[in-house]
């Protein structure tokens, strides 16, 4: 995964920067010890690998024991991981290595409830750049592993004329003709629209994706008719996982849902230690 040492090193500097105080007080020789990493709760793995990089980069000479690869549902008490070697990395890596596993399993965990919400519809549910500062391709990755489908990773792979897009342009259209222009013909433009005047509107200046953004299901179900599959469809805006299913009905090809990233609350995931 490409900058995932960065990720982790810059992680490591803010947690363990001069020092570990603690470690360094209690710990004077060497020892060799053994950790194991347990799920509390049920839970989408995602993440194991990184959880081992924390630990080779501090010791290449730890050894990582995973037990299920990402992508396993892991019932609650399971054995995720066994580590082994020098005490003193393994306490220095133990709280970077549980903050980024945590987050990247509960990212997938509620992917994976997403996508099984709207099962059968044909929808498919997609992330955000509503992602914490730092990890976006790690917590992209977890929304892969968890069943969701990336958007765009960043403003540089991808055109998405939002409304403040719009008003800078002065129009719909104008803005539209506008990346039509810069853009090379491999892109796609995708546009968001608030009402049907802006999604006839879209429509007519030849917008690829139609983003039907907080329209209520009524609206979004004419939108998605007059649209007729001359663009794709993506609803964005009021999606959870109580309303997921009625926006899929709509037939809307896309979803994009901030709350698999924006919001996510971490699993419960242990790290203890005993002697080898």
């Amino acid at each position: 995964m490409i900058g995932l040492d960065r990720i982790i090193e810059n992680a490591l500097m803010e947690d363990i920067h001069t020092g570990d105080l603690t470690t360094q007080a209690v710990m004077r020789e060497n020892r060799a010890m053994r950790a194991t990493l347990k799920a509390k709760e049920n839970l989408v793995l995602a993440g194991i690998k990184v959880a081992a990089r924390v630990f080779h980069i501090l010791d290449n000479s730890i050894i990582f024991d995973a037990h299920f690869a990402d992508g396993s549902r892991i019932e609650k008490g399971a054995t995720l991981a066994e580590i082994s070697g020098d005490a003193s990395f393994l306490l220095q890596g133990e709280r970077v290595a549980l903050n980024l596993l945590q987050r990247m399993c509960g990212v997938a965990t509620q992917t994976a409830a997403y996508v099984e919400a709207v099962k059968g519809t044909g929808a498919r549910v997609v992330d955000t750049r509503k992602t914490t500062p730092g990890l976006r391709i790690l917590e992209k990755y977890a929304v892969r592993i968890g069943g969701g489908i990336n958007h765009r990773t960043g403003l540089y792979d991808g055109i998405l004329i939002k409304e403040n897009h719009i008003a800078a342009a002065g129009g719909i259209t104008e803005a539209i003709n506008r990346a039509r222009a810069y853009i090379p013909h491999t892109l796609k433009i995708e546009v968001e629209t608030e009402n049907l005047t802006e999604v006839t509107e879209a429509l007519a200046a030849g917008a690829d994706i139609i983003m039907l953004d907080n329209m209520d299901v009524v609206t979004m179900r004419e939108a998605v008719a007059m649209i007729g599959g001359r663009a794709l469809t993506e609803a964005s805006g009021g999606v959870n996982l109580s309303t997921v299913r009625q926006i899929a009905e709509t037939g809307v090809d896309i979803i994009s849902v901030g709350a698999l990233t924006h919001s996510v609350r971490a699993m419960d995931i242990s790290m203890l230690m005993e002697g080898c």
